[in-house]
C-alpha cells in the first residue's frame, strides 16, 4: 500500500492539505532523518521546522556548519510557499540568501526554523525564515525567491 495520496486525491487538496496529509501518513524526505530535523508546525503561509545541533554537524572549525543552519532556513522558505498554493505545486528555489548571526554548538539545544511567505505570485514566491533557539535568540536568517512551477513539469527534468 502506497503512503502517497491518490492522484484524483491529491488534485483535490491544496499545499497546505498536501503537507498535512504527508504527516499524518509519516511521510518524512530522508535528508530530514539524516540531519535529526522535524516538521513542528504548519499553517497556511507559515511553517516550523526543528533540529538539535550537535557535534556531529561540525565543520573543522568546532562550530555547527553553515550548512545545516542553511539547510533549515531553505526547507522552512520552501514549505512555508508550499503550504500557501492552491494545488500541489513543486516550489523551487532559485535564490536563497542567509545571514549568519551568531554559531551553533553542541550546547546550543532545539533551534527552531520559522518560515513566512512575504508575497505569492502565479509564478514566483518570496519567503523569509528565522533560526531562533528555545530563547528566540537568533543565529541565521534568509530571504528565498522560489519558482512556483507545475509539479509534473519540475519532476520531468
Amino acid at each position: 500500500m502506497s503512503s502517497e495520496a491518490a492522484p484524483s486525491e491529491q488534485a483535490a487538496m491544496n499545499g497546505l492539505d498536501e503537507i498535512r496529509a504527508m504527516i499524518a501518513r509519516g511521510i518524512k524526505p530522508p535528508m530530514m532523518d539524516l540531519l535529526g530535523l522535524d516538521l513542528a508546525e504548519v499553517s497556511e503561509g507559515r511553517v516550523v521546522f526543528t533540529g538539535t545541533p550537535s557535534a556531529s554537524h561540525y565543520n573543522p572549525l568546532g562550530i555547527v556548519h553553515g550548512g545545516y543552519a542553511a539547510t533549515l532556513l531553505d526547507s522552512a522558505c520552501g514549505l512555508a510557499a508550499n503550504s500557501a498554493t492552491k494545488v500541489p505545486t513543486a516550489c523551487i528555489t532559485l535564490e536563497l540568501k542567509v545571514s549568519y548571526h551568531a554559531p551553533m554548538h553542541d550546547a546550543t539545544g532545539k533551534v527552531r526554523a520559522i518560515g513566512t511567505v512575504v508575497s505569492m505570485g502565479r509564478r514566483v514566491a518570496h519567503t523569509e525564515a528565522r533560526l531562533v533557539d528555545e530563547n528566540d535568540r537568533i543565529y541565521a536568517s534568509a530571504t528565498s525567491t522560489l519558482l512556483l512551477t507545475d509539479r509534473k513539469q519540475a519532476n520531468s527534468g
